[in-house]
């Protein structure tokens, strides 16, 4: 079984416009309203793929019991820690060329309800093969939570995959969680002695494998055997909200089967490439991904090379 970590989750709703104008009035052609957040993305891309998924994290208030219902409308299976305060939503407006999100800020955590999601975590990790930790951590959470979850995960022998950014990210990557995915935006985010890391420097920093998403120009992995570049055959217009969600869901997938580099690295620029052909995160288009999946182009890259 996967496990699925959303510290931070969200209603998510996306409302999908013929074309997004600033500061223009739009007629919404549709609206989708969806548990949102990284690590229910992930969640459910596996639980579409049929695979064993668990969700958990933290949710709060009348919008924590949406996020409920809907993720027990979908049939994904969840356990999540209660809190006192409400839910965040994140709002998606998409148009044919790409998408623009409004992210609210999460609520906040206190000591005692983190220390319980901890422990609680940690019973969690009994049935877990491999655990997904995704997104930004909520206000009042240890910044170096992530840190925290990715060794009690190695305690108890199961490999982390660590999706997050800024300070979440530097402090997670001290813990030496198996496999990190930042995209190239939070990669030159990351800074040490006022100088931009490459993706061979995570490597460095405690990660025993990194996969850096590109956007349209597909992925990049190293690890300490090799590198590798994946590129999609062709490229698709839609909605890219989820595609990292969707590659985290093939990489713990991979991580859980053994699977060789070339090949998951593979299977992830698929599944991303068919998340971008659905309207909204945390779904992929399985068609897509089937037709996709033997045309992505892997070759060997040099190691250290940057994105």
């Amino acid at each position: 079984m996967i496990v699925t970590v959303t510290p931070n989750p969200a209603l998510d709703l996306t409302y999908t416009v013929d074309a997004l104008v600033p500061h223009g009035t739009h007629r919404v052609s549709a609206v989708a309203e969806e548990p949102g957040g990284k690590g229910l993305n992930v969640a459910r891309v596996l639980h579409a793929l049929g695979e064993p998924v668990l969700a958990t994290g933290l949710l709060g208030g009348s919008t924590g019991d949406r996020v409920s219902e809907l993720l027990a409308d979908a049939a994904v299976p969840a356990a999540f820690l209660p809190i006192a305060a409400e839910t965040r939503r994140t709002v998606s407006v998409a148009d044919d060329a790409d998408a623009t999100g409004f992210w609210e800020p999460g609520p906040m955590v206190t000591g005692r309800e983190w220390a319980a999601f901890v422990a609680q975590f940690e019973e969690l990790l009994g049935d877990a093969e491999v655990v997904a930790l995704c997104g930004s951590l909520p206000p009042g959470a240890p910044i170096d939570g992530y840190a925290t979850l990715v060794r009690v995960a190695a305690k108890r022998g199961v490999p982390s995959v660590l999706d997050t950014s800024g300070e979440a990210l530097r402090h997670g990557l001290a813990a030496g969680p198996d496999l990190v995915k930042p995209n190239v935006d939070e990669l030159a985010a990351l800074r040490t002695r006022g100088s931009e890391l490459d993706a061979a420097s995570l490597l460095d920093c405690g990660a025993k494998a990194v996969v850096v998403s590109r956007g349209p120009e597909g992925l990049l992995a190293l690890t300490g055997d090799g590198a590798w570049r994946g590129v999609p055959s062709e490229r698709l217009t839609g909605n890219p909200t989820g595609a990292g969600d969707a590659c985290v869901a093939a990489l713990a997938r991979g991580l859980r089967d053994h699977t060789p580099w070339p090949e998951l690295l593979a299977d992830a620029v698929a599944l991303s490439a068919a998340a971008v052909a659905t309207p909204t995160a945390g779904a992929v288009d399985l068609a897509t991904y089937r037709r996709l999946r033997p045309a992505v182009r892997v070759s060997a890259a040099r190691e250290g090379s940057p994105c």
